[in-house]
């Protein structure tokens, strides 16, 4: 057995978010090897982080996440914007907003066309089956269908009444109304199903790692912030990592897989000398492979949000006061019930911004909620009843970059979104807001609506939304494709197995080898692309 005496292992995984807790429970599930999850910061048992309401106060936790903000974005009216990203165990799917969306078909067989081959939706979709269980609701009370270890409920019974009037407006103005977002076909609107069990939230964490922590053959280091990749003769052996002030070696006899996410798993392989030469050159790394895609490609989803105010009841009603939250603090605590115990996505699902396009382009949310936001990220809500609407250009073609800013392991790389750099996504921008315009004038939200919170949805021409875009529109935190499968060490970073060109002994299993980004939430499509990973190094290691 190797303890924490013995920094020797046949397998080393780089961050326990998403994708590290799926790695480190398969890896170490059958016995045969020794695996080390180095995760750099701490425990997950944080009251907030379980609420599934708690997902407005874990984003701007500073000691749960990353902190990063982007470079000032020319697309975004030179804005800066916040993107967290989890540090802790679970990392992301321990702060996130709990929606599970599989993704569209297309998606994946657009991964396979790319260079990714394998990656069709035929595969992943028989991948996801492996992964579910579904917690559904049936005219006789909940029933599950499947066996995987990750818990997706319908949560419908638990959601504001007021986000019926959201259904009614979609079939006002002609969208279908399905009863699950994951099903074949899933062009329409319904309820979001949620990463939520008995009131909690259901990280990665919970689904993988909790099984696992007890296995002799697995190691997990919190507080452990990886430095470096070790590398020798071009193959990584191992990586250095600093915990409590001690610079530590820790050796990988089989590989060393980065699952540190879209922003950090470039970074280290940068800081380890993997990565474009000009760039590391610049810094003063020795250039172990001159790898030009390493932090390129980066694609996020950018979504633009109106509020209004309500005549009816909505979660201000019950949220927005003192003794409310008390009120409803305790419903939860006695009953894991109320509106603590439902994630703040509520109502949405993908439509097709014109009648004659071949597949969804827009992602759209609809929440029983209005708000602000202070300046440190602080959500703060309306005191009398309002709601929210929002919409997502599914697949943006513009894409940015990561980049080290200093050969300093605790320096922030630089983040450039590059939003809106390609006139495609500019019409798409346009297209969000007047997809949203044909809800807000939807008979069923126009009966409710007592005032429209500024900017006026209503009152925008093209010019109008377009430039209300660049002014508000903000990240839904989708940050992907920065170490990307594809054909060739020119146009992507990793092979169809996740194996970097040109250097033997590490892998990138995370949201960073998305070829493109998926039509909507990367959650689920992270979870899966781990769950096939590991399928692929068991696979290679026999």
């Amino acid at each position: 057995m190797n303890t924490l005496d013995n920094y020797e292992f046949d397998y080393i995984v780089v961050g326990a978010g998403s994708a590290g807790c799926v790695m480190a429970n398969r890896l170490s599930e059958s016995g045969r090897f020794t695996v080390a999850l180095l995760e750099s910061g701490g425990s997950d048992a944080r009251f907030w982080v379980k609420v599934p309401l708690g997902y407005a106060i874990n984003v701007a936790n500073p000691h749960v996440n990353w902190g990063y903000r982007t470079e000032a974005d020319a697309g975004l009216n030179a804005r800066s914007i916040s993107w967290p990203r989890g540090r802790l165990i679970g990392g992301s799917s321990s702060i996130n907003a709990m929606t599970y969306i599989r993704g569209l078909g297309q998606d994946f067989d657009d991964w396979s066309q790319s260079g990714a081959a394998g990656w069709h939706w035929e595969n992943v979709r028989a991948v996801y089956d492996r992964l579910e269980t579904h917690s559904e609701l049936t005219p006789t009370g909940r029933r599950t269908r499947g066996n995987g270890p990750v818990w997706v409920s319908d949560l419908s019974d638990r959601m504001m009444p007021f986000s019926n009037t959201f259904l009614d407006a979609c079939r006002d103005v002609g969208h279908t109304v399905i009863p699950d977002l994951n099903a074949e076909g899933s062009d329409g609107i319904g309820y979001y199903r949620s990463t939520v069990r008995g009131g909690f939230r259901w990280s990665s964490a919970d689904a993988f790692l909790r099984p696992a922590k007890r296995r002799q053959n697995l190691a997990i280091i919190r507080n452990a912030d990886v430095t470096q990749l070790t590398v020798e003769g071009g193959q990584v052996t191992g990586a250095a990592f600093v915990r409590g002030g001690k610079t530590s070696q820790i050796t990988a006899r089989k590989e060393v897989i980065l699952c540190a996410g879209a922003i950090n798993s470039p970074k280290l392989l940068q800081l380890s000398g993997i990565g474009p030469a000009a760039l590391l050159k610049s810094h003063g790394i020795p250039v172990v492979r001159d790898l030009s895609q390493v932090g390129q490609g980066l694609q996020d989803h950018l979504a633009i949000s109106y509020q209004f105010g309500a005549s009816k009841p909505t979660l201000n009603t019950q949220l927005g006061g003192t003794l409310g939250r008390l009120r409803m603090g305790a419903k939860y605590l006695l009953t894991r019930g109320g509106p603590l115990s439902v994630p703040v996505n509520q109502v949405g699902g993908f439509v097709r911004s014109a009648a004659d396009n071949r597949v969804p382009d827009m992602q759209v949310y609809f929440n029983p909620a209005s708000y602000a936001m202070t300046p440190s990220g602080k959500t703060v809500l309306d005191r009398t009843p309002g709601f929210q609407i929002s919409a997502q250009p599914c697949r943006p073609t513009s894409r940015g970059h990561v980049a080290i800013a200093s050969s300093d392991p605790q320096v922030a790389p630089s983040i450039q979104p590059n939003s809106l750099s390609t006139d495609e996504d500019k019409r798409a921008a346009v297209q969000a807001g007047r997809v949203l315009q044909q809800f807000a004038a939807a008979d069923s939200l126009k009966a409710v609506i007592t005032k429209a919170k500024a900017p006026d949805l209503m009152a925008l021409d093209d010019d109008g939304l377009l430039g209300d875009f660049k002014q508000r529109a903000s990240t839904v935190y989708h940050a992907s494709c920065t170490c990307r499968m594809g054909a060739d060490d020119r146009t992507a970073v990793l092979d169809e197995r996740l194996r970097v060109y040109g250097v033997a002994g590490v892998r990138v299993v995370d949201a960073s080898a998305f070829p493109n980004i998926t039509s909507g939430n990367t959650n689920a499509p992270t979870l899966m692309l781990a769950m096939r990973a590991a399928d692929l190094i068991l696979e290679d290691a026999s």
